[in-house]
């Protein structure tokens, strides 16, 4: 049973998502601000945290920018209804997804169960008996799925499984480009709808994070209008 964190200062919304994902099988936690949540997740990380935005105390914005600092565990904030300003600035600060208010609760169960598998896949496969997993090298980058690791000339880098799930898709093939809607499926499930400027914030923070341990990274190349595409150097 996979353990969820619900932070919202509406009761309203925490009460109703809370029955619905304790209906599908979740182990539902609720906070009603930012600092209530950190206090409890400094005690014990849940698996996923669903986040509102605009929150007393300590705001979703702000709750995040910390746990970025030390876990890598998927996030989605609920966004107001037409602040695309919110949406884009929470991408690029880590979050995995968004879900506008209002909002289907069974779009939220979606989005919450795809990224749970995506998390999954990448760090609790079964290797079979006698089977070693192998890193993949690309140049100075290196990845372990198992471990949901990352290094780039030695040095480690964290990443949330979104961007983890791109930088492996694009570099499985260096050279080759990669279009936003198949990134799109590598992220996400079929039936959940995601816009070309996730993707794209999404890129953008990955390649942050790549230049924090080197300033001169540059292996993700964009070709505007067409995808991305990885450069082994």
């Amino acid at each position: 049973m996979s353990r969820i964190a619900l932070v919202d200062d509406d009761r309203n919304i925490l009460t109703s998502v809370s029955m619905t994902l304790e209906a599908e099988g979740f182990d539902v936690e609720t906070y009603n601000d930012g600092q209530a949540a950190l206090d409890a997740f400094n005690k014990k990380m849940p698996e996923l945290a669903v986040l509102d935005i605009k929150m007393p105390r300590m705001d979703g914005m702000d709750l995040l920018q910390r746990l970025r600092q030390k876990t890598s565990m998927p996030v989605i904030f609920l966004t107001s209804k037409d602040d695309e300003i919110d949406e884009v600035l929470g991408l690029r600060m880590g979050a995995d997804d968004y879900v506008k208010k209002p909002f289907s609760q069974r779009l939220l169960v979606e989005r919450i169960r795809a990224l749970l598998r995506r998390q999954d896949a990448i760090s609790g496969e079964l290797v079979e008996e006698g089977e070693e997993q192998k890193l993949m090298v690309r140049g100075e980058l290196s990845m372990d799925p198992l471990r949901h690791s990352v290094t780039w000339k030695g040095r480690d880098v964290s990443l949330t499984v979104t961007e983890f799930l791109l930088l492996e898709a694009l570099a499985q093939r260096p050279g080759f480009v990669k279009s936003r809607d198949q990134l799109m499926d590598v992220a996400y499930d079929d039936q959940v709808y995601v816009d070309d400027r996730t993707i794209d914030s999404h890129i953008k923070r990955l390649r942050k994070k790549m230049r924090q341990v080197d300033d001169e990274f540059s292996a993700i190349e964009t070709l505007y209008g067409i995808g991305y595409r990885y450069n082994e150097e």
